[in-house]
This record gives structure tokens, sequence and C-alpha cells, in this order.
């Protein structure tokens, strides 16, 4: 079993205090924004069962959520458009995100170090990047799920304007049945142009217009 505090008390250790743990979620998906967060944790925060959202059952990451923002000290959470996505990338864009989520917290509490997954980030504060962080800190796997349900949500709403594309299902991922409905219905605003898949759709459309011409 991984600790997920070690990196926390190891910090706690040398008098800091506040830690924001930063994560993204949707670097993958076809639609809609990558989304990243920021949390700030007490010194004596508890969750039993806390970690990678992905690996939360639907359920609990709900009830994590709303016990995180209950108790978390400070928390921001980002997103970034798929407009701005196709504009500098998804790597650029995450850093974007997690650089917004990072500042929106800063407003509200001095952050003395951030923990990020995965990700080097250039700050002002210093900062860990952690490879599969959100299985090895508290802070992270905090942030992981605030981003996750955020963006869940985001989906579940465009599920209920366009319901033939099955956001609901797979959140906006290259799914088999996902692509087979961009083919069938179209991209709409809101998908990523940059994807393959996405672009290959849209070349197929222009083919196609062009051999009806």
């Amino acid at each position: 079993m991984i600790n997920n505090y070690e990196y926390e008390q190891e910090l706690y250790s040398k008098g800091i205090q506040y830690i924001g743990g930063v994560d993204e979620v949707g670097r993958g998906p076809l639609v809609g924004p990558v989304v990243a967060a920021c949390c700030v944790l007490p010194k004596d925060f508890v969750l039993e069962g806390l970690t990678d959202s992905k690996k939360l059952s639907e359920k609990k990451r709900n009830l994590f959520n709303d016990y995180i923002k209950e108790h978390a000290l400070a928390y921001g959470i980002s997103e970034v458009s798929p407009q701005v996505i196709d504009e500098v990338n998804i790597y650029e864009a995450t850093k974007i995100a997690m650089k917004d989520a990072i500042s929106q917290v800063q407003k509200k509490i001095s952050l003395e170090h951030v923990l990020i997954d995965a990700m080097p980030l250039e700050l002002d504060i210093p900062s860990t990047s952690i490879i599969k962080g959100d299985l090895k800190s508290i802070s992270i796997a905090a942030a992981s799920v605030l981003a996750k349900v955020y963006r869940d949500a985001l989906m579940y709403e465009l599920d209920e304007k366009y319901p033939m594309y099955g956001y609901r299902n797979h959140k906006g991922y290259p799914t088999k049945k996902h692509i087979e409905a961009i083919g069938m219905y179209g991209v709409i605003e809101g998908y990523r142009k940059s994807y393959g898949p996405v672009k290959d759709v849209i070349e197929k459309g222009k083919k196609d217009e062009c051999r009806n011409n």
C-alpha cells in the first residue's frame, strides 16, 4: 500500500504548512476543455480510500468531492477551452489550466510548496513533480477528484444537449462508438479539431463535399 501522505509529511517536517496538490483531467478526450485543480488540505486531513480519481466509483468520487470542498483550506478549478488546445497544443493548454488553478488558490492562501502530478511547471514557488502523483500524494489525489467531477459534469451537460453522441458514457474519450457518432452526426462546436479522429472526420466531410459539387 502506497503511503499517500509521505510527500506532505516530509514538507510538514520542514515547517511548510500550505501545500497545494495539482492534477488535471481531460488530456485525451476529443471534445470539451482540459480541467486542472489545485487543492490545499489541512494537516490533519483524513479521507480513507482517497486515491487517483479514475480508480474510484462515480458515487464515491462525488461523495469525496463534496467532503474535500467542505474541508479543504482552499481550492481552485480551471478549464482551458478546445479552441486554446487547438492553438497551443494539449501539453501547453494543460500547463495554462494548472497555473490558473494555482493562481486561484494563491489569492486565498499563501502557498509554500506545490506538488504536481507528473508535469513540471515553472512557478514562483517551490514545486515537486511526481510521476503517478495522484497515487502517491493525498493533495494531488484530492485535486484529481475535484477536476474529474467538474469535467464529468460538463460532459453530462453536453449529453443533455446532444444525447446522440453518448458523452454520458465515454466522457469525450475516443471510443469506437464515439468516433462512429462523430462520423454520423458531424463535428459540432466544442471538438478539438487538432485531434486525429476529429481531423479525419472533417477531412472526409471536405472530400465528400468536393465530390458532390
